[in-house]
């Protein structure tokens, strides 16, 4: 079985983990209330979606 003949050095597996990093999700304002929302999602804030109410939202 193959063995690594020396240890990975902290550098070197940093340098390899450079890509390695978690990613904020695609957020656009919301075109009826300008709430940040995520895209092809229901408004959190309004509960519209293209343009039509889906969910009322009552506070």
């Amino acid at each position: 079985m193959a063995v690594p003949a020396r240890r990975t050095s902290k550098a070197k597996k940093n340098r390899r983990r450079t890509h390695f990093k978690l990613e904020v999700p695609g957020m656009n304002a919301c075109p009826n209330c300008g709430e940040l929302k995520k895209s092809h999602h229901v408004c959190a804030s309004c509960g519209f979606y293209d343009g039509k109410e889906v969910s009322s939202k009552e506070a």
